[in-house]
């Protein structure tokens, strides 16, 4: 039996508290706009339902168009200058965002929010390629993802209590501003490279690339970005990506407004009972980016968790508000099971590609993430509108999971073995 190669612990204790702040601080300032719906941004400024649906989804659009090239810099240039513009530029305009006068001035904001925040996933997923071995991507892709239900969970409490205090306003100006102060701490921490790195030894650098080539060696060649992007199995992942999203994030925008419809509760009681599903989410993605990269195994860890959310919505339609807490108890377990399967689905790709096309082939798949985000932001505001209810949009929600889940359980994996293992000491 082959002696594991041992592999430089402490990028896990550098690099992924720097990785989680970033992700989360993005994920703050997208998702705040929630709960200023919950907290009446449409009756001061005059938005009509329809309207404030298709405003929470413009980050979306933004987001889609500029995946891509914001890929293909980070691969060809530099993640860390890209991800240092982009912090301010976010901050800056999810600050903006408390000083709209107008519906004009509030679309314009959260497109433009969308298309700066474009390039971060695909950096951020670029850049943990570059750190971690194939034995322990899920994980470090999990932590990269943990910014979406950890900054939700607290977010959903602070928020409430920043709107009961203030105004939803002042809300989005102080969630604003710490984008901006931690530009400057990613730029003095943050290279993009092993070898760039001073706080690695010449012999932990030389290790960690030797075993990264050897990866690359099981991986069958692509020639170039056309053929990456036309390829079965990227064609597949864009289109589970799309409607996945489409319940994560129909879930993550309205849930608020949902929950204090259903229960009649003020803004502070919907902030800690909007942040259960995120705690319950947590738990769960740890478990499961920790069993995908013991096992090997992605799909088995991806499909089968989206069958179980997209039961858990159907159900939690059906029995509707003859019991709430039934209910609710049923969208936790959707969000957990929506949200744990990230880890393992984008430490798949990388599996299947080699180095020169996977990052831009994974630009296109979040690319497409983002427009399945759009729909799900846009139609389940606009559902809930017109039919008074949330039990159109959960239905909506949960066939969408259901057509991921066929399209997840599809995708033809890599049969080539890794050459050898590795451990971090």
């Amino acid at each position: 039996m082959q002696t594991p190669v041992k592999l430089p612990a402490r990028r896990w204790w550098y690099l992924m508290p720097i990785i989680f702040i970033t992700y989360s601080l993005a994920y703050l300032d997208r998702a705040n706009y929630g709960f200023a719906a919950a907290a009446g941004i449409e009756n001061d400024l005059g938005i009509t339902k329809g309207t404030s649906s298709l405003i929470g989804a413009l980050f979306f659009l933004g987001y889609f168009f500029f995946q891509v090239p914001g890929a293909i810099y980070a691969v060809k240039r530099s993640v860390r200058k890209m991800i240092f513009f982009s912090l301010i530029l976010w901050g800056l305009c999810a600050t903006a965002t408390g000083f709209v006068s107008n519906i004009p001035m509030l679309m314009v904001i959260r497109f433009t929010l969308g298309v700066v925040e474009a390039a971060v996933m695909p950096a951020m997923l670029i850049y943990v390629s570059n750190w971690f071995t194939k034995t322990e991507r899920s994980r470090a892709n999990t932590f990269l993802v943990l910014g979406n239900p950890v900054t939700v969970l607290w977010m959903s409490i602070v928020s409430g209590y920043l709107i009961q205090s203030w105004g939803w306003r002042e809300m989005f100006i102080i969630e604003g501003i710490p984008a901006v102060l931690w530009a400057g701490i990613w730029w003095l921490l943050v290279r993009d490279k092993p070898s760039e790195a001073s706080w690695l030894s010449k012999e932990e650098k030389q290790t960690l690339q030797h075993v990264m080539d050897s990866e690359q060696g099981n991986i069958k060649p692509v020639r170039n970005y056309g053929e990456a992007l036309r390829s079965r199995n990227v064609i597949m992942l864009c289109a589970v990506h799309a409607l996945w999203s489409i319940g994560v994030y129909g879930f993550m925008m309205w849930m608020p407004s949902i929950l204090k419809n259903a229960a009649q509760i003020d803004i502070v009681s919907v902030g800690w009972l909007a942040a259960v599903p995120y705690f319950a989410a947590i738990t769960l993605m740890l478990t499961v980016s920790w069993l995908s990269d013991k096992f090997q195994n992605r799909k088995l860890f991806i499909w089968p968790l989206l069958l179980i959310a997209g039961i858990a919505f159907f159900s939690s339609w059906l029995i509707g508000d003859q019991a709430f807490w039934v209910s609710y108890a049923l969208l936790v377990i959707a969000a957990a099971c929506m949200y744990a399967p990230y880890g393992p689905f984008f430490a798949i790709i990388p599996e299947l590609l080699p180095r020169n096309v996977s990052g831009v082939a994974m630009g296109l798949i979040n690319s497409f993430g983002a427009l399945g985000a759009f729909l799900g932001a846009w139609l389940v505001g606009y559902l809930n509108g017109i039919t008074g209810g949330p039990g159109a949009s959960y239905t909506f929600m949960a066939v969408a999971l259901f057509a991921s889940v066929i399209l997840m359980y599809s995708v033809r994996g890599n049969a080539a073995q890794p050459e050898m293992s590795a451990t971090s000491h």
